[in-house]
């Protein structure tokens, strides 16, 4: 199925284990998994940023094990 993009796009980077899909797709299964913490507008990326953040506090405590299993995603 192609894909009709309709607007900017803007790809900054893509890392070793990244996908960037256009189109249609029947299962997109993840590779490789990590988890990364972040408070509020850490991760904001966008061309102009303006936060306006007070007191800020990230929970790190994750009780899970397993998140995202990627057994036989290869």
């Amino acid at each position: 199925m192609p894909a009709i993009i309709n607007g900017p796009l803007q790809i900054a980077t893509v890392g070793g284990s990244g996908v960037v899909n256009f189109g249609g797709t029947a299962v997109l299964s993840p590779k490789y998994v990590s988890k990364t913490y972040g408070g509020s507008g850490g991760f904001s990326v966008a061309g102009a940023v303006i936060t306006a953040n007070g007191l800020s506090g990230t929970n790190v405590v994750d009780p899970s094990l397993v998140d995202q299993p990627t057994v036989g995603n290869n």
